[in-house]
């Protein structure tokens, strides 16, 4: 196993674990720690301001260390206590499988860091945004519910197949644009093909809907009032650019509510608006509204159409409890009700999310089709009628019987045998030498062998995914672009041990480090370096050694000259050198 595991990474399926990979702590840079450090020390300084009372409590529940990028191992420890547990991917992972993680209570964490080129804001899902951004607001208990309750809604959301085509490209980009060197008419075409896919999605599925909620909340939250709102969203709160952005007049500011969902937004730029919750609890609320638009709650015609649109696994639910997982190829409708729903390919059935015996995959291999709702001429539903009125309609074991449906659709066949719900209701009837008709169209034939026949009056509930989820092989999770470990050069490995020693010194494993030497080679070959010379600027202020303060300081100043957009990233840093010292 790639991880160490605990009480709650042992309650995952088996499909989710295959989205986990090593942390591989040894493989982050000295200069990786020094980007943690300058980004955590400028959050805290100035997000104990801004940021909702829970941040910064939640930094010491979780054991997020300012110094150090945090070891997922050290994390569960001290996220156990809370109910909570973190685990390492590599990048974005399929939405439903991201809300499924938090249904478990598992916070997916993406275990690459930015680069120092990308220091303020990167697309890409990293330790900062996921360690520093989400994990410090889940020691909230009422928010940690909330983002449990989302995971659980959020992993049954029907998704378009354009959906997964849109995801593809968002990862593309997001790998590419964190990829050292990639050329700039690479990651314009990427864009390029990400706007073009947002432009021809058709009506939002269920999934891109709640994605925005999901946005609009966990990623670029603001909690309190609209005249004086805090933040509570990890992207904001990983973000030290977006985080100053968003306290200006220039973002407009939106009382949250179930609109959220129908707002769309851009990875690739500042938002222009963001939305405030009064309290953590309103967040629950809302979602709780906008469940009750789903599929899983209202199925009908609709649930069936949508799950139809995914070409993904889905199931439906009657009004039995019957439930019948696989992928949703047809539907028969007749005035605005489904009158009979097809599968293709393996389908499962199930009574509350248990595989009925004898109605595997390898049972209904080629796929599965059955009528819905009541016979034609008869109040009483099949699901209804005890064993008198089943006997009295000579729905019974050895009888041949022809059934018509409202909507027209006809069961003829020879009854084998019935299987019942535990509230003793039919739920499924098996016949032999059965046709089923539609009009002049033929759905089932004799040849076809036995016809299981479902019982349900209607679609209670359609949503993503299986009943049982060991009725169906869900282990073919396959990256098809995995993150880029570009090569390094001489030039950048010199880099790296630079700042390891400089990080070595101040932590005291070796001072015998001459600072002076670093700094001289620095300025030789690595002119354009910022970050280290801010942090050889805090050890030199540290010794009260003025003359190298002085130095360093007209360095950085020609670094500035040199490159205007690095210029307050340098300026916030020396900032906090001196204030931290100060204080």
């Amino acid at each position: 196993m790639s991880y160490e595991s605990n009480p709650i990474l042992d309650k995952l399926p088996k499909h989710l674990k295959q989205f986990i990979k090593p942390q591989n702590y040894e493989e982050y840079t000295a200069i990786d720690q020094a980007v943690w450090r300058y980004v955590m020390r400028k959050n805290v300084d100035y997000l104990s301001k801004v940021a909702h009372k829970s941040y910064v409590d939640g930094l010491k529940k979780t054991g997020i260390s300012i110094d150090h990028i945090p070891n997922m191992y050290g994390m569960n420890r001290i996220l156990k206590e809370i109910g909570w547990a973190a685990v390492a991917v590599d990048g974005f992972i399929p939405p439903s499988a991201f809300m499924e993680f938090q249904a478990y209570n598992v916070l997916v964490i993406a275990s690459d860091i930015r680069q120092l080129e990308n220091i303020e804001y990167t697309p890409a899902p990293d330790i900062i945004h996921e360690g520093a951004g989400h994990a410090p607001i889940i020691a909230n208990p009422e928010y940690a519910e909330y983002l449990r309750r989302f995971g659980e809604i959020g992993c049954k959301a029907i998704s378009s197949a354009k959906d997964y085509e849109l995801y593809n490209a968002v990862r593309h980009l997001s790998i590419i644009k964190e990829a050292h060197g990639t050329p700039e008419s690479d990651i314009e075409e990427a864009e390029k093909r990400i706007e073009q896919l947002q432009e021809n999605m058709g009506e939002p599925s269920e999934m891109a809907l709640i994605r925005n909620l999901h946005w609009w909340t966990v990623e670029y939250g603001l909690i309190g009032t609209v005249d004086n709102p805090k933040i509570y969203g990890a992207g904001l709160l990983s973000s030290i650019g977006e985080s100053t952005w968003c306290m200006t007049d220039k973002v407009k500011k939106i009382p949250y509510s179930i609109e959220a969902a129908h707002t769309e937004f851009d990875i690739t730029k500042p938002q222009p608006q963001l939305f405030v919750t009064p309290d953590f609890a309103f967040l629950s609320q809302v979602l709780e509204d906008f469940a009750n638009t789903m599929a899983v709650r209202t199925g009908g015609l609709s649930g069936i159409k949508k799950l139809i649109g995914s070409k993904a696994l889905g199931t439906i639910e009657l009004s039995t409890g019957l439930q019948i997982s696989g992928e949703f190829s047809n539907v028969i409708e007749n005035d605005g009700k489904p009158i009979y729903i097809q599968t293709k390919g393996g389908t499962a059935l199930a009574y509350r999310e248990k595989e009925l015996v004898g109605h595997s995959t390898a049972h209904h291999a080629d796929g599965f089709g059955s009528p819905i709702g009541k016979l034609k001429g008869i109040n009483i539903a099949i699901e209804n009628m005890g064993p008198r009125d089943l006997k009295a309609y000579k729905i019974y074991e050895g009888e041949q019987i022809a059934l018509e449906f409202e909507g027209g659709i006809k069961v003829e066949g020879t009854i084998i045998t019935g299987t019942r719900n535990l509230m003793g209701e039919i739920i499924l009837i098996t016949f032999e030498n059965c046709t089923v008709t539609h009009g002049d169209t033929v759905l089932f034939q004799p040849e076809w062998g036995l016809y299981h026949m479902a019982v349900g009056q209607n679609i209670v509930s359609a949503y993503n995914g299986p009943a049982d989820l060991n009725s169906f092989n869900l282990m073919s999770h396959q990256i098809t672009e995995s993150t880029i470990k570009s090569k390094k050069d001489e030039k950048r490995l010199e880099l790296e041990r630079f700042y390891e020693q400089i990080r070595h010194f101040r932590e005291g494993k070796n001072t015998t480090v001459s600072r002076n030497k670093v700094f001289k080679a620095l300025k030789n070959d690595h002119p354009k370096d910022w970050l280290l010379p801010v942090e050889l600027y805090e050890l030199a202020k540290q010794d009260n050694n003025q003359e190298f303060q002085q130095e360093i300081l007209e360095h950085l100043e020609n670094i500035k000259r040199d490159n205007p957009k690095v210029g307050h990233l340098i300026d916030d840093g020396l900032q906090l050198v001196d204030t931290s010292l100060v204080s």
